[in-house]
């Protein structure tokens, strides 16, 4: 079985021109598209990001590419077990767009299949953005996923490549041993060389929800471990999103594997809590959201507390079920219930190569 799965490994790797670990005999690549908004068919429609370039790993001058070689990342859990999903990702998607400096990438874990179509009917997200979902069709039996959206105004479609841009590349999803059947989902961005070659660097997103409770064994080991092999492979890259560290193990798994942790690298005397600060739990507030990079350096990190938005009524959600009062943040209001907009708080970091 390990021998047909480095096999597997090393066949999608060259038919997807993506440099992938081959060591990894637990961890499955699954291929999946980028999606545009076509305006016409008013669709989401594939795109063709499966073709790239060669890789080159050395430093280039980026100034004269678009934007500049500096991008800006928002990670966000957005709490799929909250009531009116709809609401809260609407009020929160309201937010990221009214940004003075507007995020170039957007990860989201917690994605509810409603969550998802207030998403993908978003008229900013469907005229700004490219997704890796259209719809639930790979979901299986999950209740809900993480996302990736990636800004149209910084990246371009492969089939249509301007050489001063960088270009969204091949995107897949890695299926590694879970608890709760989670994945880490994957994704290069292709800068282009100033010399018109084909060389390009090669810089890898992986969004991630790793395992959730502190359930024994844990798995959160195994995933880190396999999100860094995904990284080196690359060169380039940094993993984001809701790292769970609920045990004492879980401190020391980012520096463990030879990542960077953009928050202790630029605040190391704060706490960077991004939830639990208004939650009733059994659990401590703590810094579940985390950014973790190689071969990148990050130059601004910073959390962005969730705001409230007015839910009316919710049908057949009495005010125990749906937490009013002070527990979780939720309160009643005149004229409706106000919630957060998430559990968790949000985390910006920019980074270069």
């Amino acid at each position: 079985m390990a021998i047909l799965s480095r096999f597997q490994n090393r066949a999608l790797g060259w038919w997807y021109n993506i440099p992938l670990p081959t060591g990894e005999t637990d961890a499955t690549p699954i291929p999946q598209c980028w999606h545009g908004f076509d305006q016409a068919s008013d669709k989401w429609i594939p795109l063709n990001s499966t073709a790239s370039p060669t890789t080159d790993r050395n430093p280039r001058d980026y100034s004269n590419l678009a934007g500049g070689s500096e991008f800006g990342l928002i990670t966000w859990n957005i709490d799929a077990g909250s009531p009116a999903p709809e609401t809260r990702i609407s009020a929160l998607l309201s937010y990221l767009q009214n940004l003075t400096t507007p995020p170039d990438i957007i990860f989201l874990q917690e994605v509810s299949r409603p969550a998802l179509r207030t998403i993908l009917d978003t008229p900013w997200i469907r005229k700004q953005w490219y997704s890796n979902e259209a719809d639930d069709t790979n979901w299986d039996k999950q209740a809900f996923v993480s996302m990736t959206l990636v800004s149209r105004a910084r990246f371009c479609n492969p089939s249509s490549a301007a050489k001063h841009m960088a270009t969204i590349g091949p995107i897949w999803r890695v299926k590694y041993p879970s608890c709760f059947g989670r994945d880490a989902l994957c994704c290069d961005i292709l800068l282009p060389s100033l010399d018109m070659t084909q060389d390009v660097s090669r810089i890898r997103l992986i969004n991630v929800h790793l395992d959730s409770l502190p359930v024994f064994p844990s798995l959160r080991p195994r995933q880190h471990s396999i999100i860094a092999s995904y990284l080196r492979a690359a060169g380039h890259g940094l993993v984001a999103g809701d790292f769970n560290p609920v045990l004492p193990e879980d401190q020391t798994l980012v520096s463990a594997n030879s990542l960077i942790d953009a928050w202790i690298e630029l605040c190391p005397n704060e706490d960077g809590i991004t939830w639990g600060l208004d939650s009733d739990t059994p659990f401590p507030p703590e810094r579940m959201d985390k950014v973790a990079l190689v071969g990148l350096k990050p130059f601004h990190i910073q959390v962005i507390r969730p705001g409230t938005c007015a839910t009316g009524a919710l049908s057949g959600v009495d005010d125990e079920q749906a937490g009013v009062g002070k527990e979780g943040g939720r309160e009643k209001h005149e004229g409706g219930l106000q919630i957060p907009w998430s559990d968790h708080s949000g985390l910006v970091c920019g980074f270069r190569l």
